[in-house]
């Protein structure tokens, strides 16, 4: 029941209901939910966001906030009893949704690829360019992942957490890592080449915008994106 009521609380179009009243007070606080390693999901999907996952870094040295969830005073709340957000990471543009509430009440600095800042994004505190990884601190850096769109990028943190917007993800019916060939807004060959790329990072979790997330300790995980590459290149050459 605990389940159903969190997705109750996290669906992004209010879509879910209940025939009996229920105390959600465990529920809303159940968010952001703990992963692993200071690692939490958010819940709270936005309509904006096309429903995309979220999640929370908390870290002594600042909270990593990576794409946004719904601005709900439940979750700011709980996020604010965390330590607040120090840095938003922003993975491309279509998952952006109330970026600007969160910055505006947090004070928090958003970082994104230049190539996805759009509109109102240009305004964004920093933005990176072109393809080198570039590291945030000695933690956490990102890695540019151009294909789904022009600037998509992923934040790997510690070399085991990689937050990977919509790159990459693991599919439940497919039973393997996979990129999303019917949702590739940019290029695929280049995000094929971006994804034969994450094979030389070292990390365990895959912490996806969509998709299912997927945890895998090298060399199970290098092996996993190395077939998800292979399996890339074979749809271009269908397509071709």
């Amino acid at each position: 029941r605990h389940r159903a009521l969190q997705a109750l609380v996290a669906c992004p179009t209010a879509s879910i209901g209940t025939l009996e009243r229920h105390d959600l007070a465990p529920v809303l606080a159940s968010f952001p939910e703990p992963i692993e390693g200071g690692v939490h999901y958010c819940g709270y999907h936005h309509e904006g966001s096309f429903g995309a996952a979220s999640y929370l870094v908390v870290r002594e040295r600042g909270n990593i906030l990576v794409d946004s969830p719904r601005f709900a005073r439940p979750l700011v709340r709980r996020i604010e009893a965390l330590g607040g957000v120090r840095t938003m990471f922003l993975t491309h543009v279509d998952d952006v949704a109330d970026h600007a509430k969160w910055a505006a009440h947090f004070g928090c600095e958003r970082v994104m690829h230049a190539d996805d800042a759009r509109g109102t994004l240009r305004g964004l505190e920093r933005l990176i360019e072109g393809d080198e990884v570039v590291s945030l601190d000695d933690e956490a850096r990102i890695i540019p992942t151009p294909g789904h769109t022009r600037g998509s990028a992923c934040l790997l943190y510690r070399n085991r957490y990689l937050f990977s917007g919509d790159h990459v993800a693991w599919s439940g019916r497919r039973g393997r890592v996979v990129a999303f060939d019917g949702a590739c807004w940019f290029d695929w060959r280049v995000q094929t080449r971006s994804m034969e790329r994450l094979a030389d990072f070292t990390f365990a979790w895959i912490l996806p915008g969509h998709g299912r997330r997927f945890h895998a300790e090298a060399p199970a995980m290098r092996e996993a994106i190395e077939a998800c590459a292979r399996w890339m290149r074979s749809v271009d050459m269908i397509r071709s």
